[in-house]
C-alpha cells in the first residue's frame, strides 16, 4: 500500500476500545482548551461577521449550536463560526513538528457534525483523535517548505476536519481516500495577511472546518475525489511543498499518539513568541531586572519565527500584535505577562511597551533552527543599561508536552478565557467543566454547551 492507502485503512480500522486512558484523557483535556479559545471570542471582531454571514446564508435553527451565541443552526455553518472563533484569541493549541493548530478545525467539525448525527461523547473523542492523527501527519509530511508561504492549519486543517467527521460517518477505507482527496482539492490559506492586519485567519479555519465537513458529507452522499492527492504528480505535495516526506503519512499508526505531543499555549500570542517569551521571563526573575535596566534583546530563532513574525513592524491591531516578538516581549519585559487583559490594554498605548519593542531583534540562529520544528528552542541575549552581557535558554516552553499544563491550570486558563468574554457566572463555567470531564459518559453531544 501507498502511505496514503496506510493512513486511510488506519483512520477506518481505529476503534475507541483501542485508545489508552493517556489519549482518552489528553483529548478531554484538549477539548476544554479549544472550548475556552472558542468562548472567549465573544462579540470581538471579527466574529461577529461570521455570525451574520451565517444568518444570512443559513437556516435560522438546526441540530449544530454556535459556541459563542448559544444559537443553533446546520452543522456547516455551525463549524464554519466555531471554527473563525476558535481561532482569534490565540490561545488554542498547536503540535510542534506539523505546526497545526489541530484543535481549531477538528473540534468545530466534529462537534457540529456529532450533534446533527446525535453522537457520543465517545464518538466525539474518537472522531477527534483520527482528525489529530492524520492532520499532524499530513502537516509533517508537507515540511517546513509549505509553512513558509501556506498557513498549515487551513491547509492541511481541512483534511483534519474532514477525517473527523467522516470518523462519525463511519468511512470504510475507500472512503477515506476519496475524502482526503476532496478535501485536499479544497486546501487554501496563504500567510500574507501578517503584512496588512487582515483578518484572513480567522477565514482560513472557518473555512478548514466548514469544507471538511462539506467534503465528508458529500462523500458520505457518493461524490468521488482524487485517490493520491497528497503523493500524486499534480497533488498537494507537487503543488505546495518542496521537501515532502510521504514517510511521514504512515509514521508509527497506532503506536505513537501525535496528539499527546500537541502543545497548549499559556501566553495569548503566535506561538513563535513563547520560547523567547520565557527565556526573557525567566532571566528577568533571575537576575531581578526591570524593562528599564534593559538595553537590548537578541532572540535566537528558527527562519519558521523571521517567516512569520518578521512581517510585523510596528502593529495596527491587537491580533497583529500578537506576532510582533518585540510587542510581545514588552508586555512580558513590562508587565511580567501576555495574556489576554495584557494585550488588550497595552500592547497598542503603552508607551513603554512600544519604547521595549524597539529594543528587540531576532537573529537566526543555526542551533535553534536545526532544532526546529521538532523542538522550539527559546535562546535570548540580554544587554543591560549598565553593560551587562546575560544569557537565557528554555527547552521546553511552558505548555509543552515536557512542560505541560495540568488540569487544574487548565480549568483555570478556561475560567480566565470566559471572564476575558464577560462570561462571569462562575457555576456555568464550572458546569461546562464538569462536561468536558464527564465527555466519555455523555450519551449525546447535542446536550454540550
Amino acid at each position: 500500500m501507498t502511505h496514503t492507502e496506510q493512513l486511510a485503512a488506519f483512520l477506518a480500522d481505529l476503534r475507541y476500545e483501542q485508545l489508552d486512558r493517556v489519549v482518552l484523557a489528553r483529548t478531554e483535556d484538549l477539548y476544554l482548551d479549544w472550548l475556552g479559545s472558542a468562548l472567549a471570542s465573544h462579540d470581538r471582531h471579527p466574529i461577529p461577521l461570521f455570525e451574520r454571514y451565517a444568518q444570512a446564508m443559513g437556516p435560522q435553527t438546526g441540530k449544530a449550536k454556535i459556541l459563542v451565541s448559544g444559537k443553533t443552526t446546520s452543522p456547516y455553518f455551525a463549524a464554519l463560526v466555531n471554527g473563525a472563533s476558535s481561532h482569534l484569541v490565540e490561545q488554542d493549541d498547536l503540535h510542534n513538528s506539523s505546526v497545526l493548530h489541530p484543535a481549531t478545525v477538528v473540534f468545530p467539525a466534529a462537534l457540529a457534525a456529532a450533534q446533527d448525527l446525535g453522537c457520543s461523547g465517545q464518538d466525539l473523542i474518537l472522531a477527534a483523535v483520527v482528525g489529530y492523527e492524520a492532520g499532524i501527519r499530513i502537516g509533517e509530511f508537507l515540511g517546513r517548505s509549505h509553512y513558509t508561504i501556506f498557513h498549515t492549519t487551513a491547509t492541511v486543517g481541512t483534511l483534519a476536519a474532514a477525517v473527523s467527521v467522516g470518523k462519525l460517518l463511519k468511512f470504510d477505507r475507500e472512503q477515506f481516500i476519496n475524502l482526503l482527496g476532496t478535501a485536499g482539492t479544497q486546501a487554501a490559506g496563504l500567510w500574507e495577511f501578517l503584512r496588512d492586519a487582515a483578518d484572513s485567519k480567522q477565514l482560513h479555519t472557518a473555512k478548514a472546518a466548514a469544507d471538511g465537513l462539506l467534503a465528508a458529507y458529500l462523500t458520505a452522499d457518493g461524490l468521488s475525489g482524487a485517490r493520491n492527492i497528497l503523493e500524486g504528480d499534480q497533488g498537494l505535495a507537487a503543488g505546495m511543498s518542496s521537501d515532502a516526506d510521504p514517510s511521514k503519512l504512515s509514521d508509527r499508526l497506532g503506536s505513537r499518539w501525535a496528539l499527546c505531543e500537541t502543545s497548549f499555549k499559556f501566553h495569548a500570542s503566535c506561538r513563535h513568541t513563547h520560547p523567547a517569551a520565557d527565556a526573557l521571563l525567566a532571566l528577568m526573575q533571575a537576575e531581578a531586572l526591570s524593562f528599564d535596566q534593559i538595553e537590548q534583546v537578541t532572540t535566537k530563532v528558527h527562519q519558521g519565527a523571521i517567516d512569520v513574525l518578521g512581517r510585523v513592524d510596528v502593529p495596527s491591531s491587537v491580533h497583529q500584535a500578537k506576532f510582533s516578538m518585540g510587542t510581545v516581549l514588552g508586555l512580558i519585559a513590562v508587565h511580567g505577562k501576555a495574556g489576554l487583559p495584557e494585550f488588550e490594554q497595552f500592547s497598542l498605548h503603552d508607551p513603554r511597551v512600544s519604547s521595549f519593542r524597539q529594543k528587540v531583534r531576532m537573529q537566526l540562529d543555526a542551533e535553534v533552527d536545526q532544532a526546529y520544528p521538532q523542538r522550539w528552542l527559546g535562546r535570548v541575549e540580554v544587554l543591560t543599561v549598565d553593560g551587562r552581557h546575560l544569557h537565557s535558554a528554555i527547552d521546553e516552553p511552558k505548555g509543552d508536552p515536557g512542560n505541560t499544563l495540568s488540569r487544574a491550570e487548565l480549568e483555570d486558563k478556561f475560567r480566565r478565557l470566559l471572564a476575558f468574554a464577560g462570561h462571569n457566572d462562575t457555576s456555568k463555567t464550572d458546569e461546562l467543566i464538569a462536561q468536558v470531564w464527564n465527555l466519555r459518559q455523555c450519551a449525546s453531544v447535542r446536550s454540550l454547551c
